[in-house]
């Protein structure tokens, strides 16, 4: 097993922790090591590609209705001579 130091905690968390350990009937290190490992299997909230990230940060703001212009027929290829 790995030991892990959590320094510069602020009071405030700490008695959160201890308040949480106590209403779960564990100790404070049994508590955050508890948090830590859901935490870490979480699934990501990040979308799993960046089109979907764009998508995702821009639809609020709606859409945007374009004109496109008419295609022109295709053309012919160039013919090679051998």
């Amino acid at each position: 097993m790995a030991t892990l130091t959590i320094r510069n905690l602020d009071e405030d968390t700490k008695a959160r922790l201890r308040v949480r350990a106590a209403r779960h009937g564990r100790s404070m290190e049994e508590e955050a090591r508890t948090l830590l490992a859901a935490a870490v299997r979480a699934p990501s909230a990040r979308p799993a590609d960046l089109a979907a990230s764009i998508r995702r940060r821009f639809e609020p703001l709606g859409g945007v209705e374009l004109d496109l212009p008419a295609r022109d027929a295709e053309r012919e290829p160039p013919k090679l001579r051998r």
